[in-house]
């Protein structure tokens, strides 16, 4: 085989193996199938106790998510804090459900509580729950990754 067919092998190869590779990583990123619903971690306070800390860290577009089981009237207090000043968090009331929309982005249905809604960028939180069931509260990152520790009161 001459030396200039070679080369041109040599080159449909590689081009050949690029062009692979490239469909690859096309395919991969196009894939349709959208990331799971967070796992809803339940909230529980140790016995006697109406208090609690729970800590983790979550990076930016992700949410990391807990559910709080208490009676209408009572009083919560939530805190957020975070070394780099970069965690919020949403408070949502009993009924709420949490999906995917089409573009894959975290979806919840349901009402949020005043002034620690989607976009309030809340780090502290003080209010009378206004009814009876299972609240869910959302950590997300304002930037990078965020590591919380999220204080939790009932009185």
């Amino acid at each position: 085989m001459s030396k200039p067919v070679w080369k041109a092998m040599q080159r449909l190869l590689f081009l050949g193996i690029v062009l692979l590779l490239s469909l690859s990583a096309v395919a991969q990123a196009a894939d349709p199938t959208p990331a799971p619903v967070p796992k809803v971690r339940p909230i529980f306070f140790a016995s006697g106790s109406s208090r609690g800390t729970i800590g983790g860290h979550v990076m930016r577009g992700q949410h990391d998510i807990y559910s709080l089981t208490a009676p209408a009237g009572q009083i919560m207090s939530v805190t957020v804090t975070a070394p780099d000043d970069n965690a919020t968090f949403q408070i949502y009331e009993p009924g709420t459900t949490v999906s995917r929309d089409a573009d894959g982005a975290l979806e919840f249905k349901g009402q949020a509580l005043r002034a620690a809604a989607e976009g309030e960028m809340t780090t502290r939180w003080t209010g009378r729950l206004p009814v009876r069931g299972t609240y869910l509260l959302e950590v997300g990152s304002t930037r990078g990754q965020a590591r919380y520790s999220m204080d939790i009161r009932l009185d």
